[in-house]
């Protein structure tokens, strides 16, 4: 049963999650200042938050990775997690959700929001997390707050239990009825609100709303139906009960409004997360971990710090940790605690040890990343919550400024990619680039400027390169004779050589067909690696694919011939023999997956023929209702910025994946372009 505030439950963990601009941080600035941990919420828009510190989330005035802050309410410890609501940075939430005990989600009466709220949702849904909603913004609402739930519970697959309604007055709200308290609060700015008489003419408005909860309820209680039914009032206590029961057995999510730049309803929700938030026992049972065993935390994120070293912020979901303690992570890497902190925005506070249910930072844990449990002792522990990165969906070539910082680079990407799983680095060498790929054109943006920021390391970007190839279209053949005559030994090779194209895909074939011994079998393997080393380079500039390369004649000499000197004479026939071939430029062909909400399917169909796309047909979305999956190839030159156009029309929230297809014939305009541009 849940605790009834008698008696504390241990310290929690709650994630404050929601879309863009909804109003995340504004809240946790609220309930800084609520439980006294800052004596005045200061405001994102003044660069004054105690969460968004960093001086990239400043400069874009937006979050873009997670705020921890840890406070005292009521004789209770409760860290909140504000985690990013841009669909950029939306894989932020996924190692640290799972292991909070409940989750905030903050939305606003918007309907453009209302996908990006279900893609929310669905993440708290599919890893069974406890969640309250939180309807902002209520001192700017325009509509009833049924109507508004209504939209909101299209979001939402699990039931919308309304506990709050508004009271108003000249159209604009200024507090609230507690529908399990049966209490009318008058809002009061940037304090607890005030409780009242239930003012006149409201009382059959809160009844109603009242009786509609405790139905909700009694669908999961036998008992407070029959109490019902006979109209018999149920008892207090087991409302809250109730409320509290459903709460964590995913029934339902209690719904309570308020303005977190105002400071109002606050109170009432800290008191909810208080009384009925899941304790960390029950999370543990919830992820499957034992009771008993060695201490065991799981890392939410990696932080390095510059100077202050690498910074994991964990959870401790068994035992206690001390500063000095071996551990080992779930990857098998061996480490030692080097300092403790308690976390406030961008200010830490040592600490001597952390114990279960603590979210705090854990200094020095090298080879231990996001997403990694550990242990002390010496035993691997399993990965209490394992979740793969979202697929990259936007890529920039980088290169440094100066070149002495190349190697600098690598070290940084190594750190920032263990800080952020969702970044990839690719290295191209034959197209002579290094990638970073991400979630978008902000995500990299963001990262390179931490690159430039916390490491020093200066890098411009550029649109990454094309693997264009080319191919023939005729069969040709071409003799190739390398001989040059020195102060000793010459060089001497003959070949005769003839090329027909292959089918789309089929690579590279060698064959030899010598007779009579007029190339020497030892000098055979020489003549293929030098056309593997030709084709590298074909007439126009890119590899040559899908040909078939035989050898057909030649001579040789006793003395000066050498695996070099064929080598060479292989590289002179082909070179000869290609432009005789009819050589034509190959692009390369991705199969996209694009989802979208249904609304958005004509204009993300519009998006695919204007980038010389094919369409290849549409389904829906399994499990999503409202949503489509479209299926097309695209050429990978006319990907770059998709992901752009793509979330400007369907409210930030479309996405897609590819993989390569195949290569395709480029002709006409196209062609002439990418040839103009590779000489």
């Amino acid at each position: 049963m849940a605790p009834t505030g008698r008696g504390p439950a241990g310290p929690r963990c709650i994630a404050i999650v929601g879309p863009f601009q909804s109003g995340k941080t504004t809240l946790l600035e609220a309930i800084l200042e609520r439980t006294s941990a800052i004596s005045r919420a200061g405001r994102v828009t003044n660069g004054d938050s105690v969460g968004d510190a960093s001086a990239e989330a400043r400069a874009h005035g937006m979050s873009i990775e997670p705020n921890v802050a840890t406070v005292e309410f009521l004789g209770e410890t409760m860290t909140f997690i504000d985690c990013p609501g841009s669909t950029e940075f939306l894989h932020e939430m996924r190692s640290i959700t799972p292991v909070c005990d409940a989750a905030i989600v903050v939305c606003e009466s918007d309907e453009r929001k209302i996908p990006a709220l279900e893609v929310i949702l669905r993440e708290l849904e599919e890893a069974d997390i406890p969640r309250f909603l939180f309807i902002n913004k209520i001192d700017t609402a325009t509509q009833r707050v049924r109507e508004t739930l209504s939209l909101l519970q299209q979001a939402s697959r699990t039931p919308l239990l309304l506990r709050q309604i508004p009271l108003w007055k000249d159209g604009i709200a200024i507090g609230f009825i507690d529908l399990a308290l049966e209490r009318a609060f008058i809002y009061r700015e940037h304090a607890p609100s005030e409780i009242v008489e239930m003012p006149d003419g409201e009382s059959l408005r809160e009844r109603e709303a009242r009786f509609a909860m405790l139905e909700k309820l009694a669908d999961y209680d036998d008992e407070l139906m029959e109490e019902l039914i006979s109209e018999i009032e149920p008892p207090r206590d087991r409302i809250f009960d109730d409320l509290s029961k459903e709460l964590r057995e995913r029934h339902v999510v209690p719904a309570l409004i308020g303005s977190a730049e105002r400071g109002n309803g606050v109170t009432r929700l800290l008191k909810a997360l208080r009384h009925e938030a899941p304790t960390l026992s029950e999370t543990r049972t919830r992820l499957g971990i034992p009771e008993d065993g060695a201490p065991l935390a799981h890392v939410m994120k990696t932080l390095h710090m510059g100077q202050g070293g690498k910074l994991s912020v964990a959870r401790v979901m068994r035992g206690t940790f001390r500063e000095g303690d071996t551990v080992v992570g779930s990857r098998g890497a061996e480490g030692r605690i080097g300092s403790l902190l308690t976390i406030m925005g961008g200010n830490t506070a040592r600490r001597n040890e952390a114990n279960a249910g603590d979210t705090v930072g854990f200094g020095r844990l090298e080879g231990i990343a996001t997403g990694d449990s550990f242990a002390s002792g010496k035993t691997r522990p399993d990965t209490i919550v394992s979740s793969a990165p979202p697929e990259p969906v936007y890529a920039v070539a980088l290169k440094v400024k100066d070149r002495k910082d190349d190697v600098r680079l690598s070290s940084a990407l190594t750190k920032i990619t263990e800080e952020d799983p969702s970044l990839v680095v690719e290295a191209r060498p034959e197209m002579g680039e290094i990638r970073l790929l991400g979630q978008g054109e902000m995500h990299l943006r963001v990262t390179v400027e931490k690159l430039a920021s916390r490491f020093q390391v200066g890098v411009d970007i550029t649109k990454p390169r094309v693997a264009y190839c080319e191919t023939i279209k005729l069969p040709a053949s071409a003799r190739g004779r390398h001989r040059k005559q020195t102060g000793g030994h010459g060089q001497y090779g003959d070949v005769m050589i003839e090329i027909k194209p292959l089918p789309r895909g089929e690579g590279f074939a060698f064959e030899d067909r010598i007779t009579g011994g007029v190339v020497p079998r030892q000098y055979i393997p020489s003549v293929e690696t030098g056309v593997r080393d030709a084709l590298r380079n074909g007439p126009l500039g890119f590899p040559v694919v899908d040909l078939a390369v035989s050898l057909t004649d030649g001579s040789y000499h006793t003395v000066d011939s050498s695996d070099a000197a064929f080598q060479a004479a292989a590289k002179l026939a082909l070179a000869e023999a290609l432009p005789k071939a009819k050589p034509v430029l190959l692009e390369p062909i991705l199969s996209v997956e694009i989802t979208i909400p249904t609304e958005a399917l004509s204009k993300a169909t519009s998006l695919v023929t204007a980038r010389r796309g094919q369409i290849l047909g549409y389904d829906g979305r399994p499990g999503w209702t409202g949503w489509e999956v479209l299926s097309a190839t695209i050429p990978e030159s006319e990907i770059g910025d998709l992901i752009v156009e793509l979330r400007s029309v369907t409210a930030g929230v479309g996405t897609f994946s590819t993989r390569f297809d195949h290569m395709a014939e480029l002709s006409g305009k196209p062609a002439d372009m990418v040839l103009h541009k590779a000489h």
